[in-house]
């Protein structure tokens, strides 16, 4: 037997290849659609894989291409080659043929990279234009032959168009004439392809002519007056000569399309797999799937995967796995649980895989199965004589017949329509034999004796359909590695059962088989209480991951708060710098014009120191605002301390413009604690503070009095290039060894990575570090280093 074959209609593969039909634009795709089969070399369904990726993207972006090509198109082409003159119609569906060819091929133009096992199909397609153009120009309909198919045929359009128009004049004498009173009617008409006119019968002797016709009733004879037979006979001649020519031109384009046959052939196959790839894009689109991985290990794992037949908002996704830990999956739970459906949705998947579909899954990974063989549903068969477990029997005898190793063998209910115990010992034999020859199986089942071969046999799994036993419904989730329970006497008494019958009927079941429920229902407990648990845990870790996300735009946002207003800071003070110059500007003029009155006056000397002063102190306004507001004017190189300075005293540090508490003398240098930095600065670059001043600052000191409130537990160095994050984390480092820290956290961002190695570079021979690591989640994770200091 071939294939998939009987796997087409049982897992209603045959149904997807209608639905993918119905959105192929060409009608010779349609037709080849229906008969598609899996493919069985890896190679192939890897490349129908990337077509339909390729197609799906190229789509989006362009939209679908304009494709057309009649079914009847290659017998056209062998009818022509064989030396058959076409008809209108034939010849219309080689030019449309040719136009399909020729949009095909500029809209896949560029298609380069991913998407070049697309333009490898679109580069094969070779349009005739100036054939498609001959045959629009010679015929704009199925039976219609255009004036100028040819200047012959013009010649001599034109020639019976003027002998009609001679013939009306002549008769029209006879309609608005003398002779009108003979007639009918006062019309024009043709018999046998002739113009005559409708006499009545007493008046036929008045008309000399020929008479073509009488009408039913005898009243009205059709004449052809003598005076148009020439000209009729004319029309006669011309009509021979355009059905030759005609002929002649029909002969002319079915030579051209023999010529092209070749051409034609090769288009006609793009074209159509061009429409069949473009229809696997459209499914794959609608059905909102992914491209599978395709495994070379014979691994089918589907996560979250639906059966693309049922309605996607009502279907529930299952994942299941099978041929990585296992090779063989036991399905147990209640009825109408779903069993059947997985079953179904892992064949009908790898099938459609190996077509080139793409799967309705959140993942998937197939592998390429020699053949899929089921035995799913009632195979009972009345012309046969067979029973139900007949039915299943042979048909599982079949399938064993084709068991080798790699094909996939779907049971459902297997070992069931018979006695329990020889059906269950059966159902065991039967995937034990299949096992033997290389098959991977999966089979749905009430026995509890195939849990129990699922639980002591390796390489074979349990799985349940879950059932919510406080609604009575099954939730149609796969659960693996658990087995399910039927739960017939907990269905049944919530149904309204006799409590005593569903008493007795327990009493009934083996103590064996008691005890095997009661530890499956544990387990199944445990399991529920587990997925609780997690559940809990999951949301309990989005929840700070939230939380963790939002602090971290807060405080970029803080950032970009600072940022700005750091923006605001030197526009202002750019601001002030012109209305500076401004200002100056105005002075230097007056002074100008005072110089020269001062001239007369002699008073330049005078208006000279003016002018210095200005000067100066337009300097020290630029200075102050291009330094932030700092008043470098207190500088002074003469200055001189009034004392020797003590630890403890408070100066100013005119470099910095910022003021300190003396920590360490050490000769001519000086530690100065300045917030919560340490800095170390020659004794002549100190100005002391007055006592009142030094008081203030001693009592501001006594509130933060402990080391530790004085440097923080952490620096940050971020947007800093390595050398001068190193310089503020050398100095940072000395103050929290004094403060006593055991650890700290320099904050150096995530970005490239840069100033992290650069810093890295410094720590490892640090003789004050121990030891450092990258932070924790919670700490800054990978945007901080934590230091553990000596």
């Amino acid at each position: 037997m071939i294939p998939f074959e009987k796997a087409v209609v049982t897992l209603e593969y045959d149904k997807v290849l209608r639905d993918l039909a119905s959105l192929c634009a060409v009608e010779a795709g349609k037709e080849k659609i229906l008969s598609l089969r899996p493919e069985t070399d890896p190679d192939r369904v890897l490349l129908l894989q990337k077509q339909t990726s390729s197609a799906r993207r190229i789509a989006g972006i362009r939209g679908e291409p304009s494709l057309s090509a009649h079914p009847t198109l290659p017998d056209v082409v062998d009818r022509a080659e064989k030396g058959a003159l076409l008809n209108g119609t034939e010849l219309l569906r080689v030019a449309q043929l040719l136009h399909s060819a020729d949009r095909a091929k500029s809209y896949g133009e560029g298609l380069e990279g991913e998407d070049a096992v697309l333009g490898d199909i679109f580069r094969r397609l070779l349009p005739d234009r100036s054939l498609a153009r001959e045959i629009d120009r010679a015929l704009p309909s199925e039976d219609t032959v255009a004036d100028d198919a040819s200047p012959a045929l013009f010649d001599i359009r034109r020639k019976k168009n003027t002998c009609a128009l001679k013939i009306r004049e002549t008769l029209q004498h006879y309609i608005s004439g003398a002779y009108s009173a003979y007639l009918q009617e006062n019309i024009i008409t043709f018999r046998n392809a002739r113009y005559v006119i409708p006499v009545k019968s007493e008046f036929k002797n008045e008309i000399h002519g020929l008479i073509h016709d009488t009408s039913s009733s005898g009243a009205t004879v059709f004449i052809e007056p003598m005076s148009v037979v020439e000209l009729n006979n004319r029309i006669k001649e011309l009509d021979g000569e355009e059905r030759a020519e005609i002929e002649r031109i029909m002969w002319d384009l079915s030579g051209k399309t023999a010529a092209d046959a070749d051409i034609l052939r090769l288009n006609f196959i793009n074209v159509v797999e061009l429409s069949i790839i473009f229809a696997r894009a459209e499914l794959g689109a609608r059905q909102d799937a992914v491209t599978p991985v395709i495994s070379a290990k014979g691994v089918l794992d589907l996560v979250q995967a639906k059966h693309p037949l049922l309605d996607p908002k009502k279907a529930v996704p299952i994942s299941v796995s099978l041929g990585r830990d296992f090779d063989t999956l036991v399905i147990t739970g209640p009825n109408t649980g779903g069993k059947t459906v997985t079953l179904k949705t892992m064949g009908l998947l790898a099938m459609m895989a190996q077509s080139g579909l793409q799967i309705p899954a959140r993942e998937a990974i197939v592998p390429v199965y020699p053949d899929i063989l089921a035995d799913i549903g009632d195979e009972q068969s009345i012309e046969q004589s067979l029973s139900t477990f007949s039915a299943h029997i042979m048909n599982i005898i079949d399938m064993l017949s084709r068991a080798k190793s790699g094909v996939l063998m779907l049971f459902d209910e297997l070992g069931s329509g018979t006695d329990p115990v020889e059906g269950a010992a059966l159902a065991e034999a039967i995937l034990a034999t299949a096992r033997e020859r290389g098959a991977k199986c999966a089979a749905t089942t009430h026995y509890a004796e195939l849990k129990t071969y699922a639980l002591e046999t390796p390489g074979v799994e349990n799985a349940s359909c879950e059932f919510d036993i406080s609604t009575l419904m099954p939730t149609y989730r796969l659960i693996l590695g658990a087995p399910g329970r039927s739960n017939a006497f907990l269905i049944a008494a919530r149904l309204g059962l006799d409590e005593e019958i569903i008493q007795r009927a327990n009493v009934l079941v083996k103590a064996e088989d008691r005890r095997f429920e009661s530890v499956v229902g544990k387990l199944e407990d445990e399991r529920v209480s587990m997925e609780k648990k997690h559940a809990e845990a999951q949301r309990l870790f989005a929840e700070a991951k939230k939380m963790r996300d939002e602090a971290m735009s807060e405080r970029e946002g803080l950032l970009a708060s600072a940022e700005k207003e750091s923006e605001r800071a030197k526009r202002e003070a750019l601001r002030l710098i012109r209305s500076a110059r401004a200002v100056s500007d105005q002075t230097f003029a007056k002074l100008e014009e005072m110089r020269k009155k001062a001239e007369k006056e002699k008073n330049l000397e005078w208006i000279s120191e003016e002018r210095q002063k200005m000067r100066q102190s337009l300097g020290r306004v630029e200075d102050k605002a291009q330094s932030g507001g700092v008043d470098r004017s207190s500088e002074d190189d003469s200055y001189v301390l009034p004392r020797p300075l003590r630890v403890g005293d408070a100066v100013f540090l005119p470099h910095v413009g910022k003021e300190g508490v003396v920590e360490k003398i050490r000769g001519n240098d000086v530690s100065v604690q300045v917030g919560n930095l340490r800095m170390k600065t020659p004794l002549s670059g100190l100005r002391l503070i007055t006592e009142l001043r030094r008081k203030k600052t001693v009592a501001r000191g006594s509130a933060t009095a402990s080391p530790r409130s004085a440097t923080s537990s952490s620096v940050d160095v971020r947007g800093m290039i390595t050398d001068d994050a190193w310089a503020v984390v050398d100095k940072y480092l000395d103050s929290a060894v004094l403060t006593g820290y055991e650890s700290v956290t320099v904050i150096h961002g995530k970005g490239t990575g840069a100033l992290k190695k650069g810093l890295w570079s410094y720590f490892k021979g640090d003789p004050r570090i121990a030891s450092f690591r990258l932070g924790n989640f919670g700490e800054g994770d990978a945007g901080v280093t934590v230091i553990t200091l000596k």
